[in-house]
């Protein structure tokens, strides 16, 4: 390179280190506010419940136990069988008990033919009163001894007829219907009236019972809410629904049947007892269920959807709005109960609140976010049509299931 070239090239990387100096600097630009998916609060029809735990009870129950002793002869069952009532059970040796009886009618015969006598004897006293042939004492004794006599007759037949029932209680028949439980005793053995051992179970299970636990708590915050009318009750009353141990639901709705008096102390709960049809036997004594109390309808209830809501460190509810300027703002809710996929609030929230359900992760409290109106599934939760505007019902829409 020449030393006319090596002046060029300095010359020139000059020029443009000056052009480069001499450029304005530009400022880095803001980053858009982070798009959130918001859900437009609005009031819904929701069917306000409560789950109770409960313990299935039969209808009716019976402990057969003999009321006169003796050897037993036979069974007359199966046992786990279905039995009406009347149906014969058990029979015991009656020999000793059908001698009573024939004792018991001979003493009526005899109680009957000294009546007879006696009554001729008074009818013949008071002929001779007549024609002074006998004394006035004479025929008050003959009827004081037909009174006797007549008195005589009726200890008799109440004997007969004791001897009577007796002799019938050596078949020992059922006193409901319903399904017999298995035999404590076979044929063979002993018994003795009014023994404490039961010779077996009969448990009407059509229909059954299903007592339940309430806190007083929230059956005085139903029984408040539907005495405001806040709460509309269902047509027919309060519904009860039944979820089995195997998380199935019953196929049967039930009623209330009452509810008790008192409150236990120990748990602090008030027991209900609740009637159920039970024709397949599907529920049986002991069964432990789930009772979903439909207590009424709210015919303004606020519902915001689960994936929205979450816990503080105090374990309150809170859930993310958008306010009026599109800021982020943390809210704490009070809510009562789940229904679907979605929480009913009680405060925190009102109608024509925006509340995020998607993006939480992109945003803080007081940061500005864009809101992207979409629609959320009620039976998932899942969102279904981002960038749409959202149904008004679809996030609460479960609530009339």
């Amino acid at each position: 390179m020449t030393r006319l070239e090596f002046a060029r090239l300095v010359a020139l990387t000059g020029s443009l280190a000056l052009a480069a100096c001499g450029e304005p600097k530009t400022e880095a630009k803001a980053p858009p506010p982070p798009e959130v998916g918001v859900l437009t609060l609005r009031p819904q029809e929701a069917s306000v419940s409560t789950v109770l735990p409960g313990r299935v009870t039969a209808y009716q129950v019976s402990e057969v136990r003999p009321q006169v002793g003796g050897i037993l002869l036979k069974r007359d069952f199966v046992e786990g069988a279905e039995v009406k009532e009347g149906d014969l059970l058990y029979e015991i040796d009656p020999v000793t008990y059908k001698a009573a009886l024939d004792s018991s009618e001979a003493a009526v015969l005899k109680a009957q033919a000294n009546l007879v006598l006696v009554q001729l004897t008074a009818d013949r006293k008071a002929q001779l009163l007549k024609s002074n042939a006998a004394s006035q004492a004479d025929v008050d004794s003959a009827v004081a001894t037909l009174k006797q006599g007549q008195a005589d007759v009726k200890s008799a037949e109440a004997n007969r007829d004791t001897a009577g029932i007796t002799l019938d209680r050596t078949k020992i028949t059922a006193s409901i219907s319903g399904r017999i439980g298995k035999s404590t005793i076979t044929p063979g053995a002993l018994v003795t009236a009014s023994q404490a051992t039961a010779l077996t179970t009969i448990q009407q299970l059509d229909p059954i019972y299903v007592d339940l636990d309430q806190s007083t708590s929230e059956m005085a915050r139903l029984r408040t809410d539907v005495q405001s009318g806040k709460l509309k009750q269902p047509g027919g009353g309060v519904q009860i629904e039944l979820i089995l141990e195997n998380g199935k639901a019953y196929d049967a709705k039930g009623k209330f049947g009452f509810t008790d008096s008192s409150v236990n102390e120990n748990t602090g709960s008030v027991s209900t007892r609740a009637i159920f049809a039970n024709p397949k036997r599907v529920l049986l004594p002991g069964m432990y269920v789930r009772a979903r109390v439909i207590a009424g309808v709210d015919p303004v209830a606020i519902l915001i959807p689960q994936r929205a809501v979450s816990r503080n460190p105090l374990g309150q509810a809170t859930a993310m709005f958008l306010d009026k300027d599109n800021k982020v703002e943390a809210r704490v809710l009070e809510t009562t109960q789940a229904i679907g996929n979605n929480w009913l609030v009680q405060t925190g929230a009102a109608a024509g609140d925006r509340v995020i359900v998607d993006g939480l992760q992109k945003v803080k409290v007081g940061a500005t976010a864009k809101a992207l109106d979409i629609t959320v599934d009620p039976s998932t939760g899942l969102i279904v049509a981002p960038g749409k505007q959202a149904d008004a019902g679809a996030a609460a829409s479960v609530a009339k299931d």
